[in-house]
């Protein structure tokens, strides 16, 4: 029998299951009207005039200043900045883990804004994979019981050509039995990304994704977030203070006292380090 996973476990994957999807495909190849309407903006996800602050009076930090960005879909993103920018305040209200003070956010069509509670919930759960900087896998269950944990607890069958296609790309067949302490921190983040896929998520944001990991394994990691933007046609947003990993994405957002200073196409390691550069010395 499998061992049941931690309260603080659960709370870590919770944003990634639940009921069925709010956006689902069907075996015969249609959709929701909910999903027709989101593939025909090109727009995965959009800010518009976010703010955020923190505290009040004297001490209020205004951790983002009416920021306006959207961001394409099949596009693999990079946010950047100097500490204390704002780039994770700006993932997490992307993503729903934190609510913005004014200004609005959408996934898809769906403006965040108007959404309860319950239905912010089952967004999250539904709509969005999470990589973590921490794997937050379950140190009992096994590398395949991890990635099919999210949608076993929303009462959702997994697609197996679909978890064969993720296993295989992701070079994991092989270590679908072993449980986590059995696997170096590459192929533990490997089984994340896994988690954050077997889902088929409308997008898939990392906070730090790399941040845990020697060169070889982030690389390893990198790769298989660009496989899944050049293969899968997934959506990639991830925030990262690594030069070399934004330099495996489309396109870097720079961030700086809470606005949007500039973004860069094509990017390569030497020219982000650049820019960061000039950010830290502005």
């Amino acid at each position: 029998m499998r061992a049941r996973p931690t309260t603080a476990t659960m709370e870590a994957i919770r944003m990634q299951c639940d009921r069925k999807a709010l956006m689902s495909t069907h075996a015969d190849g249609t959709g929701t009207a909910t999903e027709a309407a989101a593939t025909t903006t090109g727009v995965a996800a959009r800010a518009v005039d976010l703010v955020k602050t923190y505290g009040s009076g004297e001490t209020t930090v205004r951790a983002l200043d009416g920021v306006s960005v959207e961001f394409g879909r099949g596009e693999f993103t990079a946010i950047m900045g100097p500490s204390g920018s704002g780039k994770s305040t700006l993932m997490h209200c992307l993503a729903g883990l934190d609510s913005a003070t004014s200004g609005s956010v959408q996934i898809g069509d769906t403006d965040l804004t108007d959404l309860s509670d319950k239905q912010m919930t089952a967004l999250r759960r539904d709509r969005i994979g999470f990589v973590f900087q921490a794997f937050n896998l379950v140190p009992t269950l096994t590398a395949q019981e991890n990635i099919t944990l999210p949608l076993d607890i929303a009462g959702r069958s997994p697609d197996p050509q679909w978890l064969h296609t993720v296993f295989t790309r992701l070079g994991l067949t092989d270590r679908l039995t072993h449980r986590p302490g059995e696997l170096s921190g590459g192929q533990q983040q490997r089984v994340a990304c896994a988690r954050a896929l077997a889902g088929k998520p409308e997008i898939i944001f990392g906070d730090e994704p790399t941040g845990n990991l020697d060169s070889h394994s982030s690389g390893e990691v990198l790769s298989i977030l660009r496989t899944a933007v050049d293969e899968f046609g997934q959506t990639v947003v991830i925030v990262t203070h690594d030069p070399r990993a934004a330099a495996y994405s489309d396109r870097v957002v720079f961030l700086a006292d809470g606005h949007i200073v500039d973004e860069l196409r094509a990017p390569t390691a030497e020219s982000v380090l650049d820019r960061m550069k000039s950010l830290e010395t502005a």
